[in-house]
This record gives structure tokens, C-alpha cells and sequence, in this order.
């Protein structure tokens, strides 16, 4: 399969706006391939059979996230919103794309209202965009919406058990499904996937997805099984970005595991010399999912931390309330104790007052 020319490569400005950060992809690794409009561009070209979606270019789509993913929680901050260009022999339209990244091992099954509100904010966008443009258009009979294709990456292991259709989150929606918006989503299990599969599209995608699917022992023992010309043919004309962001995929890994970060170094270093085809040759067995034990260890001893934290917050202001103190002394005695600024004072005080 033929490989479609790279963009250049990104001014650094631009890299640290889009968030490609070690810290950031500890958590998520998924993201970067949405971000990323030379791997979001593979992606669409090699993982998602739609229309259109085969002659898709770098240069067509616009990150447009920033408008969107900040209306919502944290917990979302690694969905993209793109919005891409269609080429046509006299004119070009757009349509959007939702991508929202699932890593966690269990299924989102509310995915389908997040989806739903994304779409009613692109499109209200869309009509303000296009009233600017051309004022009473929206008023029009021939006035229509773009499509809006939503994706979800599972980076899970697990099967996706989630419904796939609105509707069926509805309470009888089979029964008035003719009266309420209705739309499916495209899954995309990273594990769904087998590691030769990935190999045969020879981009860097590819790379980024195995990296993606390494969760196990058997996992890292199939990627050592990989031909390592196949890997390395790969990376011969990768850009240094694109080589830095398959580096910080692999890092980030490396450190949720727990691997010691000489050996964590080493094994980056093999793919900014593009010799990822040796990657783990060396290395010895990782016990993954006592690892990961440790993690989640941790994990509930910071939850459990955070509760108590959280408990002592909520006594204050309650028996600030109860001897007659206002609101404003019992966010003095918070900043005082907490060291909490005033706007995070009274967003505990107003959370707590009534309770």
C-alpha cells in the first residue's frame, strides 16, 4: 500500500498547543493519533471504511477542538473535534469528525449523550458560522447540515458491550424511535486488531496502535515476534515529530509499568534510531499485572486519602454553618487550613452549605 506525503514537520509553537506531552499521555495514548493530522489522516485512510474517508489528506483537516471539549468535564479532554474538507469538482464542503477516546478497561456506556451533545454543538457552530457568511441562509429550504461521523478508539481489552444506537439508551425507544434523534457510532477496538494486521498498512499509525494494544505479557511477547524489517521499513522515512511521538507513546507505557527509566531510555532510544524492530529484544520478562497491582494499590490508598481530605472539608463548613458563621468566614478558615485560592473556597463552601 502506498504511503501519502507527510506533512511538514510541525513548528514547536505548534507541538506544545496540541498537548503531546508525556505527563498528559501517561493517562492516554490514544489521543495523540486524533491530534496528530498526519496519524489522524492515516487512521481514516487505513481504519475506517466510509466514504470519502479514502481520499482524505493532511492538509484537509483542521483541529477544532478547543471550541467543543472545554463545554464538557475533564474526564473528556482527550476527545478531538475535526473538522474536515471534501474535495469536489467545483466546490469544497466539510464534515466533522468526533473522536472520542476511550482507554479506560471498562465501557463507557453513556457514550452515546456525549456524542449526542458534541453534534447539537457542532451544528448550532455551524449555522452561526454560516449565517456570518451569508446572512438568512439557515431560513432557507435548500439549507442543510454537514454530517458528523462519530468514532470511538477503545484502547480496552475487554470486549465493547455498549449499544451502539441512541435509541437504545432511551426508556422505550424501539417503541418511539420515530419521534427522537437517532444515530450510531463507529467503534474502532484497538484490540480487535491482530499485530500483523496493523503491520500490513506499513504506516506510522500502525506503529502508534500496537504500542496502544500492549496491556499483558503475551502482548509484549508478540510484539518481540514481529519481523523486524517490516517495523523498521516503517520508520525509514519517518519524520523526527512523528519519531517523537511514537517515543512518547512507548514512554509513557514503559512508566505505567514501572519499568526503571535507564531501561525505559534504552528502549525509546531504539525508536529514535529507527530500530524499533528491536525493541524488548534484551529485556527481560515485565510482570505486567503485578505491576499493575502496585498501581491500583496506590491508586485506592490516594482515593481513600482524597475521601478523608475531601470528609475534613465538608466538617468545617458544616460547623462553620452551625455556629452562625457566614459563608464568607468559612472560606477564610478554608484558605487558611488548605491553602485553597477564594475561587476554589467558595466552590467547596456552595457545595457543601446544604448538606
Amino acid at each position: 500500500m502506498g504511503r501519502k506525503k507527510l506533512e511538514e514537520k510541525k513548528h514547536p509553537e505548534e507541538k506544545e498547543k496540541s498537548g503531546i506531552l508525556c505527563t498528559t499521555l501517561q493517562n492516554n495514548t490514544g489521543k495523540v493519533i486524533f491530534e496528530d493530522n498526519n496519524l489522524c489522516c492515516q487512521f481514516l485512510n487505513d481504519y475506517v471504511d466510509l466514504p470519502h474517508f479514502k481520499d482524505v489528506r493532511p492538509e484537509d483537516i483542521e483541529d477544532v477542538s478547543e471550541e467543543f471539549v472545554p463545554l464538557f468535564s475533564n474526564e473528556r479532554e482527550a476527545d478531538r473535534i475535526k473538522e474536515i474538507k471534501i474535495r469536489g469538482e467545483n466546490n469544497i464542503t466539510s464534515f466533522f469528525l468526533i473522536s472520542l477516546i476511550e482507554h479506560k478497561s471498562n465501557v463507557e456506556y453513556n457514550i452515546h449523550m456525549q456524542i449526542f451533545r458534541y453534534m447539537v454543538y457542532i451544528w448550532e457552530r455551524y449555522e452561526r458560522r454560516m449565517e456570518q457568511e451569508n446572512p438568512g441562509c439557515t431560513r432557507r429550504k435548500d439549507f442543510i447540515y454537514p454530517p458528523i461521523i462519530p468514532i470511538v478508539y477503545y484502547e480496552g481489552k475487554g470486549r465493547w458491550t455498549a449499544p451502539k444506537e441512541f435509541k437504545d439508551k432511551i426508556m422505550f425507544g424501539e417503541t418511539f424511535k420515530e419521534f427522537l434523534p437517532n444515530f450510531s457510532y463507529y467503534i474502532v477496538p484497538v484490540h480487535d486488531y491482530s499485530n500483523e494486521t496493523l503491520l500490513e498498512h506499513g504506516d506510522e499509525i500502525s506503529l502508534v496502535m500496537l504500542i496502544n494494544k500492549l496491556q499483558s505479557i503475551d502482548d509484549v511477547e508478540q510484539f518481540r515476534s514481529l519481523p523486524a524489517e517490516k517495523v523498521e521499513e516503517i520508520l525509514k522515512d519517518t519524520p523526527d515529530y512523528l519519531l517523537d511521538i511514537i517515543a512518547n507513546v512507548l514512554r509513557a507505557f514503559l512508566r505505567r509499568e514501572n519499568v526503571p527509566e535507564e531501561e525505559t531510555e534504552t528502549l525509546v532510544g531504539k525508536v529514535k534510531e529507527k530500530k524499533m524492530g528491536e525493541l524488548f529484544a534484551n529485556m527481560d520478562k515485565m510482570d505486567i499485572q503485578a505491576e499493575r497491582r502496585k498501581t491500583a494499590e496506590a491508586e485506592k490508598r490516594a482515593e481513600e486519602a482524597e475521601k478523608r481530605a475531601e470528609e475534613a472539608v465538608m466538617e468545617i463548613i458544616k460547623m462553620g454553618r452551625d455556629c452562625g458563621g457566614t459563608k464568607e468566614f468559612v472560606m477564610r478558615r478554608l484558605c487558611d487550613k488548605y491553602g485553597f485560592d477564594e475561587k476554589e473556597a467558595k466552590k467547596q463552601v456552595d457545595l457543601y452549605w446544604e448538606i
